[in-house]
Order: structure tokens, then sequence, then C-alpha cells
């Protein structure tokens, strides 16, 4: 018993520090706390800074998203780390439930993500559910 308390406090831990700080120090450390204008400097890629749908430009992709979020328990491969392998985890969930997960948690001890932001929850769910 003393070991689940034990792990679930290295995850809790895990989870806190990835959610104070997304970026994993994997940038040249200039960017700021802000997720917005981060996202925004990410995505605009073409000159005149927008996207070709036009609301692609202030939003990161669901990769990104993981990558920032999720990384640090599930793997940067999502084979799996302090949380499950998520290599196939759109045969098991809908986008739906996937983006129900991520925001809401589960008693299994997966945290919840109450303030990722709609469009951001939208485009990891739907990443994720692709992995199948």
């Amino acid at each position: 018993m003393k070991k689940f308390y034990l792990l679930f406090l290295a995850f809790t831990l895990a989870i806190v520090l990835a959610a104070c700080d997304g970026d994993n120090g994997s940038d040249s450390g200039d960017e700021g706390a802000d997720n917005t204008e981060n996202s925004e400097e990410t995505e605009s890629s073409d000159p005149g800074g927008e996207a070709e749908d036009g609301e692609s430009a202030s939003i990161e992709t669901g990769e990104e998203v993981f990558q920032n979020n999720c990384a640090s328990c599930h793997g940067q491969d999502l084979s799996g780390a302090a949380g499950p392998n998520l290599t196939e985890v759109g045969s098991n969930y809908s986008q739906d439930e996937i983006a129900d997960i991520v925001e809401n948690g589960t008693d299994g001890g997966m945290p919840a993500f109450p303030d990722l932001g709609d469009d951001d929850l939208d485009e990891l769910a739907k990443w994720l559910s692709e992995h199948k």
C-alpha cells in the first residue's frame, strides 16, 4: 500500500510540474508563460501570419498539445511512462470520450485538465482518436 501512495505522489508531482511549465525547456527559453502567445508563434509559418482556415493560427496542433501537457506521463511517443500507453487509444475511445477524460480526469489516477482551451482540447482529442 505504501508503494501505491509513493507512485500516486510521484504521478501527481509530474502532472503539477508539467502543468506549470508546458514547454519542458525544449525551446530557447525566450518564450513567455502565455500559451496563446506561444501557439501563435509556432503556428504562423506563412508570411502573412494567417493560417489557411483563418483560425488555426491561434491554436496548437493536437501533437503539440500532447507534447506540452501529456508527454511527461504518457511518453513522447505515447508508449507510456507514469501514465498508460496511448499508442492505440483511438481503438478504445471516441474523440468525445477522450476529450471528456482529458477535461475531467478519471478515478484511476488521470488528473483533470479543465483549463485546457476548448480548441486545444478538440485538437488533442482528434489527434489521439486517430491513433488506432
